[in-house]
């Protein structure tokens, strides 16, 4: 059961849409506030910082994508985009902006449920405290106490996701860790098929934690097999594979 204090908020210009997703996620134990339009959802998620934020695209003036851009450049609230644009090319755009997950309209109120209980969840396993340092090498700093990821000495601003995915690789130094097995980790099993979501945060994480994102010297891919992450002192054999 969701604790009673989680806070969601929902964004679109559906009046009806507002009614019926707030009656349910009500019912089920959130605390629901709404906006109707970009701007009001980035004043709310200031002031109220909610707990996750649920966001459609297709909205007048600042749609779904500015918002979303615009709240990562300063916040890690989880987002799942709610639209009826649920083709590929619009899913790879809101993961590559920094959304946690999307949900294609029509939906089902218990799918969308689902989808807020699975995304709190790896915020909830994200925060756990494992250990104390993970990886550090004078540059790169993984510390799972604190959950922190420090670059040069300065902390990097990563989402729950974005830290349980380097982090099941860097717990694993060295190890190829099979796609479907990142994403029975970090999203569930319900995504077996979602590749795309992995490439994509991998690609996020690049670009956070690499010296030169085009070249990366941690993050490695094994083609056909999976990721692995490399201590940046350490050629490790491909051979190594990560099962279950």
């Amino acid at each position: 059961m969701q604790k009673p204090e989680q806070r969601l908020l929902l964004v679109d210009d559906n009046l009806q849409l507002l009614d019926a997703v707030t009656h349910s996620l009500s019912r089920a134990g959130y605390i629901v506030d709404t906006a109707k339009d970009g701007v009001e959802a980035i004043k709310k998620v200031e002031d109220l910082k909610p707990d996750l934020v649920l966001l459609d695209v297709m909205m007048p003036g600042m749609d779904g994508w500015e918002v979303c851009r615009r709240l990562r450049a300063d916040s890690d609230v989880p987002i799942i985009m709610l639209t009826a644009r649920a083709n590929e090319d619009d899913r790879i755009m809101g993961l590559k902006l920094g959304a946690d997950d999307y949900v294609g309209k029509p939906f089902s109120l218990k799918e969308l449920e689902a989808r807020i209980e699975a995304v709190l969840r790896r915020v909830d396993m994200s925060m756990a405290k494992t250990g104390d340092v993970v990886y550090d090498d004078g540059w790169l700093r993984l510390d799972a106490a604190s959950m922190r990821v420090i670059r040069d000495d300065v902390p990097l601003h990563l989402t729950a996701t974005e830290r349980r995915v380097l982090f099941i690789l860097a717990e694993k130094a060295g190890w190829v860790i099979p796609v479907d097995e990142i994403l029975r980790q970090v999203w569930g099993d319900d995504y077996h098929v979602q590749s795309d979501y992995v490439k994509l945060y991998i690609w996020r994480l690049r670009q956070k934690i690499e010296p030169d994102p085009s070249n990366p010297r941690y993050i490695m891919t094994e083609r056909g097999l999976g990721y692995r992450f490399t201590p940046s002192d350490e050629v490790v054999p491909t051979s190594k594979v990560e099962t279950t």
